[in-house]
């Protein structure tokens, strides 16, 4: 017994992330239980619906499983008859602290009292198997709150930068997008003298959202933003009345918005807008960040006065040739059209980290010495 604990402990603190752990924990529970089929669920803290999370998915011969689990009709112990056939179905809760986090499900020909003489073992290597998960998940908070400490930093850094103002907003969506695990991230600036709110930057290849209509103050989501003052949150854009474009979020599968203004001396000059592909209830901490992030690139615009002018500004039209002059190398040297050509310049922008005239003049200076 001893023995068998010594290698779950070692399991646990080697496990790198719940794939690991959860390999790890299948060699037990098959030793324990050989010849049974086990499947881990887990609640998940939004829905509070249990997840199958191992195996990836039910058997053919096993599908019955899924209305028995789902249906929480689950008991402890349950003989149940599947086309002549007799199965044991046992159940044990995965809790953490008396939370209740899922359920081990074990199906199995063999009569419950086969069950029964293991339970106690069972037992134990389910509440280790809850005390590994909670430990990769704090393991996994504590990175992620690295990381928006990261983020914020590296905005920081691009702010004081000398680069241009256009580049530094790409950057920052680009960052925010990938720190927070959104599907897009965008930034729109109000036009005070139209009062209307048009999109400047986002880390979105899609032409259908770059080119979304601008947004009346007051209109939308990000319209109520700016007039409110106040960050918005949605669980479903495509249900939400007050969201304006719910045809284009359904074509670009975004379904959760966070909305934040971006404030300089309690005046609005414009929005971040964060989307997810899901929906997502987001935290107080992800609103912070967001709006640390704002505030940032609000001093960011304010500091270079060049709001109102940004799209006809020099340095965006410099940008945008530099950007034309490598699309057009791209499309020679690759044989592709000029939006493929786009695409592969922005996904190696976001790769990089770097703005995409950067990464522009990187394969024009590359095209000029290879024709050397």
């Amino acid at each position: 017994m001893r023995d068998f604990l010594d290698k779950i402990a070692d399991t646990i603190s080697k496990s790198k992330n719940r794939k690991e752990l959860l390999r790890g924990f299948s060699k037990f529970f098959s030793e324990l239980a050989p010849g049974s089929v086990f499947l881990i669920f887990l609640i998940h803290e939004e829905t509070g619906e249990l997840n199958l999370i191992y195996p990836k998915g039910f058997s053919p011969e096993f599908s019955w499983i899924r209305e028995s689990v789902f249906s929480k009709e689950l008991l402890k112990h349950k003989r149940i008859k599947i086309r002549d056939n007799y199965f044991t179905l046992f159940s044990l809760p995965i809790r953490v602290h008396s939370e209740e986090i899922g359920k081990v499900v074990f199906v199995d020909k063999k009569p419950r009292s086969y069950f029964s003489k293991k339970q106690k073992l069972l037992e134990t290597l389910v509440k280790y198997l809850g005390l590994g998960i909670k430990s990769i998940d704090v393991e996994k908070s504590l990175r992620k709150k690295e990381e928006k400490i990261e983020l914020l930093s590296e905005v920081s850094s691009t702010i004081t930068s000398k680069r241009y103002l256009k580049e530094i907003l790409d950057l920052i969506v680009v960052l925010t997008s990938q720190v927070l695990n959104s599907k897009i991230c965008s930034i729109t600036l109000l036009d005070e003298a139209k009062q209307e709110l048009f999109i400047v930057a986002t880390q979105s290849l899609s032409p259908l959202y770059r080119n979304k209509p601008n947004l009346k103050v007051g209109q939308s989501i990000s319209g109520r933003v700016i007039k409110e003052k106040r960050p918005i949150t949605v669980l479903d854009v495509t249900e939400e009345a007050g969201y304006m474009y719910p045809q284009i979020a359904k074509k670009e599968g975004i379904v959760s918005m966070l909305s934040v203004p971006m404030m300089v001396k309690e005046r609005p000059i414009g929005v971040i807008n964060l989307y997810t592909a899901y929906k997502h209830s987001f935290t107080q901490e992800e609103i912070a960040t967001l709006s640390a992030v704002a505030n940032q690139a609000a001093v960011a615009i304010e500091n270079t006065n060049l709001a109102t002018e940004l799209l006809a500004s020099k340095e965006a039209l410099e940008a945008r040739k530099m950007i034309e002059r490598a699309k057009g190398v791209l499309m020679k040297r690759l044989k592709i059209g000029e939006e493929e050509a786009y695409r592969i310049l922005q996904k190696k922008s976001m790769d990089l980290r770097k703005g995409m005239k950067e990464v522009a003049e990187a394969i024009i200076l590359a095209e000029q010495v290879s024709s050397i």
